[in-house]
């Protein structure tokens, strides 16, 4: 069988949740990392993958079949998806909903002229739950979707409480509110405000004298990130913080209500839920399903940015249509 050649640029928590998806595929063998980091201080978790400059990328064209993207999508994504595009069949997890349009615009055309497939926004929101979205509006075209994230970290809103002046360190969850989801799942159909759909949780540690009040204040009144929900602050000890939240847990649930007959007189539910131990890890495997599907794709002659709802369902498999009619479907 011949094996999918992976890179992956960014060696962070998703670069590593990559590489050991890689080591759980037996189609995927990883070839090389690259890094904005000095190469000899990353060390892979997989013997005998070279680790080079991301200065070097184009020197190792013929090497790679499928590059996947591990960078953030505020500053990285929009400038690396597009320029390594030119170069490689490109797998990314661009997640700034509101952006996707106009970074797939991007993606597209660098993709289109250099002849490469650019799988974007690849992970569980956007990805996954998009995909069961898409399900769901098609089979229930009256209804109402709701999207509940959590209890999981976010690690965008903890890093923006670590901005703040006198925090040493946070962890930052988002909550669904119970009330709000139980009465979705009853299938009521109720519209929900921001506020009344997720609560936010912030464990903080404070730096020695800092003003703890100002931190909390700070925080609860941040715009696009807490001010719009009853967030509560708890500061603890960087002890307890390592202790109790060191992982990268997250998850979630997409709801559809509908209602089908003459009259709309039967209601229907529809929910994709996840419970992820590490965002990360769950992330990098669904990029390695894209990878896979990405290199399918161009070995059609395929070119052009993609998403998952452009990519046929077997492509993500490394089971054989036979197998797949025999025992998934």
């Amino acid at each position: 069988m011949a094996k999918t050649r992976i890179g992956i640029l960014g060696y962070g928590n998703l670069g590593r949740g990559v590489e050991l998806s890689c080591r759980q595929n037996d189609d995927m063998e990883l070839v090389a990392l690259f890094t904005r980091r000095d190469p000899a201080s990353v060390k892979p978790l997989t013997e005998g993958v070279a680790v080079y400059s991301a200065d070097d990328l184009a020197a190792h064209r013929d090497d790679i079949d499928v590059l996947v993207i591990c960078g953030g999508s505020a500053n990285d994504l929009p400038e690396q998806t597009p320029a390594c595009a030119r170069l490689f069949n490109v797998v990314d997890s661009f997640d700034t909903h509101a952006n996707i349009p106009t970074h797939f615009a991007n993606v597209d055309a660098a993709a289109q002229e250099a002849g490469t497939v650019a799988v974007i926004s690849a992970g569980w929101d956007p990805g996954m739950f998009s995909l069961a979205r898409l399900y769901a509006t098609s089979i229930l075209p009256e209804g109402a979707d709701y999207t509940f994230w959590g209890r999981g970290v976010s690690q965008g809103h903890s890093d923006a409480i670590r901005r703040i002046e006198g925090v040493a360190d946070a962890r930052q969850y988002t909550v669904p509110v119970p009330e709000a989801l139980e009465a979705v799942r009853a299938g009521e159909m109720p519209e929900l405000t921001t506020r009344q759909k997720h609560t936010r949780e912030c464990f903080v540690v404070a730096k020695e004298g800092a003003d703890k009040a100002a931190i909390e204040k700070a925080i609860v009144e941040m715009p696009n990130y807490f001010a719009d929900y009853d967030t509560t602050v708890t500061f603890i000890t960087q002890e307890e913080l390592d202790r109790d939240h060191a992982g990268i847990p997250h998850g979630g649930s997409v709801i559809r209500s509908g209602a089908t007959g003459a009259n709309g007189e039967h209601t229907h539910v529809i929910e994709y839920s996840l419970k992820l131990d590490s965002n990360p890890e769950f992330t990098g495997s669904v990029l390695v399903a894209c990878a896979r599907a990405a290199h399918r794709l161009s070995q059609e002659g395929q070119k052009g940015c993609k998403t998952l709802f452009d990519i046929p369902p077997a492509y993500l498999s490394a089971a054989s249509a036979e197998d797949l009619r025999a025992h998934l479907l």
